[in-house]
């Protein structure tokens, strides 16, 4: 497992019918896009909800080790290496929640007097905590 937020995995795409079916095996998720843009921006939503509130995440397979599934023939099937920002991907769909902490007053005291942002600190706090190694 890894912790980083920029994940490169191996991403399946066949073409059917004027669509084009995606599957991300090392998650477990497919999905499918109207054209490759869609579909890569599909597949970018179906790995941040499978992945949204995971820490570790798997790791990515040998792309020459993926096997297509019985529906996926040579002729329509492309695996490629597919990026996906977990960060970006949090940014763009978590919204705020508030949360009430206990700290030492001196602490609160100090945080004041310089304009700190304390939920800031802690998110970037737990951000470091749990994404980076």
């Amino acid at each position: 497992m890894t912790k980083n937020t920029l994940l490169f995995y191996p991403t399946v795409f066949s073409e059917e019918d004027g669509a084009v079916n995606v599957r991300i095996p090392d998650v477990g998720a497919s999905t499918f896009g109207s054209d490759y843009q869609d579909a890569v921006r599909m597949a970018q939503d179906a790995v941040g909800l499978m992945l949204e509130e995971k820490t570790d995440y798997p790791e990515p397979s040998n792309l020459f080790d993926i096997d297509l599934e019985e529906w996926e023939s040579e002729e329509n099937t492309k695996v490629i290496i597919v990026a996906y920002d977990m960060k970006e991907y949090r940014k763009g769909r978590s919204k705020t929640v508030r949360r009430n902490i206990s700290i030492p007053e001196y602490l609160n005291n100090i945080a004041k007097k310089q304009n700190i942002n304390v939920s800031k600190v802690t998110t970037e706090a737990l951000e470091e905590l749990f994404f980076n190694e």
